[in-house]
């Protein structure tokens, strides 16, 4: 213990309240009628003086008057408020008032921050998400472990399972962990994963898992998620990863299943290419919540290629490598193409070309798709529902290329669903481009200086929404992972990716919702 004397009992009795100095901190004596309490002078909310405080109950409760948070004095319960208020033992020795400032023990100081991560995410706390973790930053073990928290926490809350916000995590944490990144941009980097997990788990309700487990079987687990039978899929899950399998052995399984529709707007094999990495960041104890969480979204994803205009989808795949009509493989006999069109030209390629050749002519496409954007088209207050874009919904080809790429080397049979599903992408976004934007500006000619300015700014990207946030990483650092694959189309995937990092962002539609709302009853 370091028992350090710092004020007489008399004096303190006769001011009530002192302020002492101490390493370079300063520490709150205040007298009650029930004893000597020492604490930081520091409201743990933000940092305002306690000294100047409020003294109830006693003299046991103390309110800062900044932000009318309440602490008990006697065991540092926050009463009103979020984090705990460091407190100090205190003992009275010939009529001096000594105070025991040895630093906390940092396994317990661990423990404490932790369970303060997980009622800050409870509160969607943002800013105390963040103190927590810069608390933990100065403890050993790092950050890390308050996102294996927040898994652990969100896991049973989210209904319909995987989010963005654990799409997004890997691609955070790849730059918390990347050279230089400097110590507020990894606090950064965390908050953003912690608080787009505790706003994408809002809402109160819980929604626990399937019990059992089942030997592991693909083919009944593939089918048990056709037939969106959860308790099926879950069960073999478990018996999988308690059977000694790690989730990266799933992959090709969870990669078949995500492709076996052109689902959730590819956010299917989007998600599980990155729930992957996000294990293999933060180790087997995530793996099983985690893949539970990919496989509900399976399970839920909405199957388009039932809808009329991605019908063509499954004939497609079955007549893939079939002669068709010939076709120079090049981006712009993309252009202007409806999904289906776009299905029949990629099919009809497949019978002559190598589905490397076409994956290169796709991602020009889709990066070419993303840096012609019709802005026009994204503003209107006038227009059909099915008619609603956003700049978001003209990312999705690319960050699906960066992840079919990954699932075509881990089963290359998947090929042909890879392909035509960016087929689908690109097809579905051609009624809203213009051919003739000025994008001149968006071309880099120094790819190192770019790829470096655009990752510094995605720590102060300055938007409201996490949906947006999460966009920009995702997007940027697909495009980085493709430049590296074919570095013969980096120039406009890092033009289509600087575009949309520039993108005016226009996220309510107040006019427009009112308009096709009013539309839509009058048909009722």
């Amino acid at each position: 213990m370091d028992w350090v004397d710092l004020i007489g009992l008399a004096e303190l009795q006769a001011k009530g309240k002192v302020v002492a100095r101490q390493g370079g901190r300063q520490i709150l004596l205040i007298a009650t009628p029930g004893g000597v309490h020492a604490c930081v002078n520091r409201c743990p909310h933000q940092g305002y003086p306690l000294s100047e405080g409020v003294l109830s109950d006693g003299g046991c409760v103390l309110t800062c008057n900044w932000h009318n948070w309440k602490f008990d004095l006697k065991d540092g319960r926050t009463l009103v408020g979020g984090d705990r208020l460091r407190r100090f033992p205190v003992r009275i020795d010939a009529g001096r008032v000594l105070v025991d400032l040895s630093p906390e023990n940092p396994v317990a100081r661990r423990q404490r921050v932790l369970a303060g991560v997980a009622r800050a995410l409870e509160d969607q706390d943002q800013e105390r998400l963040v103190r927590e973790c810069a608390r933990l930053a100065s403890l050993p073990g790092g950050m890390i472990g308050a996102v294996t928290t927040a898994v652990a926490w969100a896991a049973s809350r989210l209904e319909f399972g995987t989010t963005h916000a654990f799409a997004g995590a890997p691609d955070w944490l790849a730059l918390h962990d990347a050279a230089g990144i400097d110590a507020d941009e990894r606090l950064a980097a965390i908050g953003e994963v912690l608080g787009h997990i505790a706003d994408d788990a809002a809402g109160g309700g819980v929604f626990p898992f399937p019990p059992g487990e089942a030997p592991w079987d693909e083919a009944a687990f593939l089918a048990a998620v056709e037939a969106e039978d959860e308790a099926r899929a879950a069960v073999l899950i478990r018996g999988a990863l308690s059977g000694g399998l790690a989730a990266t052995d799933l992959a090709p399984a969870l990669f078949t299943a995500a492709l076996s529709h052109y689902a959730d707007f590819g956010h299917s094999l989007i998600y599980c290419v990155k729930t992957l990495a996000l294990i293999r960041r933060l180790g087997r104890a995530a793996a099983e919540p985690l893949t539970l969480l990919l496989v509900r979204s399976l399970i839920f994803a909405r199957r388009e290629d039932l809808l009329p205009e991605f019908r063509d989808y499954r004939l497609r795949l079955d007549e893939w490598g079939q002669p068709g009509r010939a076709q120079p493989l090049e981006s712009p006999a993309l252009r202007r193409k409806s999904a289906k069109s776009a299905m029949a030209l990629v099919g009809a390629w497949s019978a002559r070309h190598a589905p490397e050749e076409i994956f290169s002519v796709l991602v020009e496409a889709a990066a070419w798709t993303l840096l012609h954007v019709d802005e026009a088209a994204l503003i209107r207050t006038r227009g059909k529902i099915a008619d609603n874009v956003g700049w978001l919904d003209f990312t999705h080809a690319v960050t699906f290329a960066d992840a079919g790429l990954q699932a075509a080397r881990a089963r290359p049979q998947l090929w042909p669903a890879v392909l035509l599903q960016l087929a689908c992408f690109i097809g579905r976004n051609s009624a809203y481009l213009d051919p003739d934007a000025d994008i001149r500006r968006y071309w880099a000619t120094d790819h190192d200086a770019f790829l470096e300015t655009a990752t510094h700014r995605l720590f102060d990207h300055a938007q409201e929404g996490f949906i947006v946030s999460v966009h920009f990483i995702k997007t940027l650092m697909a495009a980085k992972a493709l430049a590296a694959e074919m570095p013969d189309r980096a120039a406009i995937l890092y033009a289509a990716a600087n575009r949309f990092l520039q993108a005016p962002m226009k996220r309510r539609h107040v006019l427009r919702t009112a308009r096709q709302m009013r539309a839509f009853v009058a048909q009722e």
